[in-house]
Formats: C-alpha cells, structure tokens, sequence
C-alpha cells in the first residue's frame, strides 16, 4: 500500500492514458472530460495531497468539466456548413443573358449550366444578350436577376 500511495501520480496517470484512448473509441468526450479530472488527480498526487483529497479534486473537475466545458464543444463540433438545397443555391450566382429581358417580356439567361426563364428584379430595367446578371430571387421557374456593371462602364 505504500508503494501505491508514493506512486498515486503515475496511477492517476495511467487512468488518464486509459480514459483517453478509450475516448478514441466512443468520440463522446465524456472519457475525455474524466481523463481531465484524473490528470487533476495526478497534479494533486505529485503535489503531495492525500488520497481522499486527490478523489475530491479528480471528481470535481471531472464534474466541472461535463457541465462546463463538453456541451460547448459538443455543439462546436456538431456545428457545419448550412445545407442549401434546390433553388437556394443558386441565388447570388452570376449568369449569363442567352435572349433579352424586359419588364414587359422574360428573357433567358445560362445558369449553373443551364436555361431559365428570367424576368429584371427591377420592372423598368433592360437587359441585353450577352450581360452578366445576378440572380436575386427564383419564384417557380423564373429566376429574377439584375445587371452587373460592366468594366469601364461609368
């Protein structure tokens, strides 16, 4: 017993090690959050406190660090990239007038590859074959685009 309570930092050590590669396995940072309180632990043991002291503060800050510090990262990592499906994306993009638009009369343009129908966002615009559009808005098959400027346009 003596040797366990001289060496009690390496114990906590090694749990620490054993918590961590477990944690590989399931990915939940719970092992994780305890492999924390048992390298508390092991501070504690190599700083000299007592054995129940050294359970006490592995305990606490596994604790502190289930109910502190897992949920956010849970949420960082759950965390990704909007999913933008159908027409959604492919507003903002650039295309290409193929026959002239009108406010009285929708056009085409080529986007993402393909023909739509395209009215001006704005009614009293014109826009002719040839100019880079951008797609503001697509209601049903008809995306609703406004021109770029062109360069040396003033």
């Amino acid at each position: 017993m003596d040797w366990l309570s001289e060496h009690a930092w390496a114990v906590w050590t090694g749990l620490a090690v054993l918590l961590g590669m477990a944690e590989l396995m399931s990915l939940d940072l719970v092992l994780a959050m305890l492999a924390v309180g048992a390298l508390a632990g092991a501070v504690s043991a190599a700083l000299g406190a007592g054995v129940p002291l050294q359970v006490i503060i592995a305990g606490v800050t596994s604790v502190a660090m289930l109910w502190l510090v897992r949920p956010s990262l849970v949420a960082r990592l759950h965390q990704g990239p909007d999913l933008v499906l159908g027409t959604g994306k492919l507003l903002g993009q650039r295309a290409t007038v193929t026959k002239r638009i009108t406010g009285l009369d929708v056009g085409q343009i080529k986007l993402a590859g393909e023909t739509w129908s395209a009215a001006p966002y704005d009614e009293h615009v014109t826009i002719e074959v040839g100019a880079t559009v951008e797609v503001f808005e697509i209601r049903g098959a008809t995306a609703y685009v406004h021109p770029l400027p062109e360069l040396g346009e003033n």
